[in-house]
């Protein structure tokens, strides 16, 4: 394809995000830039979350003040979304078997596994995950793995979209559940809220685990007769309702995922 003429009806964000903003012609190149600003905004996310990252707080980490950053984002929106972009830019798609469900089992395990690794990406309003170069190009990826599939675009984007949803619940799930192990254990052993989780032991995290005062509620306050398929199943064995690895239950979740779309594909005759 050739040169790509800017469009004006383009929201500043998307030209921005593609790098198509427009550029004073003359003049001494900024020392200041929005690959600068937005790798100083991910530092402090990665480091303190995503509620301290302000414009403020990103000129500080580079030694300008917050009306100078004004001049390549603008506003902190803007900046969410190419922070949004950023995280995707380290997507990296590794080896599987080459078919496609062993494709899409590794896209969306990368995802999941890049969620874990910076859990404050969901606490990006979802109105600033826009696309962006590098989402554009994670997307790519996912129809690269369907390009044998006889779909229509439409409905490959759905799959596509349904293990989006599927990367964003489990991610929630694990990240939420790991916060929530982690204050408890905290409160067990009297210590600060902050104090670092690589403090924690596994056995005290397990122990603190949500879902344990699920299963003590059922065992020791709810009346069997009100609930008898819950209390049928918790007496059935296989040690409760939370699971042994958590690396295990994610995959078991996928592989029901995607159980499905194979269904979906078997009806729809697609080869």
């Amino acid at each position: 394809m050739g040169e790509h003429e800017p469009d004006p009806g383009l929201p500043p964000t998307l030209r921005r995000l593609w790098g198509r903003a427009q550029r004073p012609r003359r003049g001494p190149k900024p020392a200041l830039s929005v690959d600068a600003i937005v790798r100083a905004a991910a530092a402090i996310a990665d480091a303190e979350g995503l509620a301290a990252v302000s414009m403020a707080r990103v000129g500080d980490a580079l030694g300008y003040s917050a009306m100078a950053l004004y001049r390549h984002v603008e506003s902190k929106d803007e900046l969410l979304a190419l922070l949004a972009d950023h995280i995707a830019a380290d997507l990296a798609m590794p080896a599987h078997a080459g078919d496609w469900r062993s494709g899409l089992h590794a896209w969306t395990l990368t995802q999941i596994e890049a969620v874990l690794a910076r859990p404050w990406f969901l606490d990006l309003p979802l109105a600033t995950v826009q696309p962006g170069p590098n989402r554009v190009r994670w997307l790519d990826e996912a129809f690269g793995v369907l390009r044998g599939i006889d779909l229509p675009a439409a409905e490959k984007l759905a799959i596509i979209g349904l293990l989006a949803q599927h990367v964003l619940a489990e991610g929630r799930v694990q990240v939420e559940a790991g916060r929530a192990a982690a204050a408890g254990a905290r409160r067990a052993r009297g210590l600060p809220a902050d104090a670092p989780v690589g403090g924690l032991t596994p056995d005290e995290l397990a122990a603190a685990n949500p879902l344990n005062d699920f299963e003590a509620v059922l065992r020791h306050l709810a009346e069997p007769a009100d609930y008898p398929h819950l209390t049928e199943a918790l007496a059935g064995g296989g040690g409760g309702f939370a699971a042994a690895d958590p690396d295990t239950d994610v995959d078991f979740g996928l592989t029901i995922v995607l159980d499905g779309v194979e269904a979906y594909l078997g009806r729809r005759g697609a080869r």
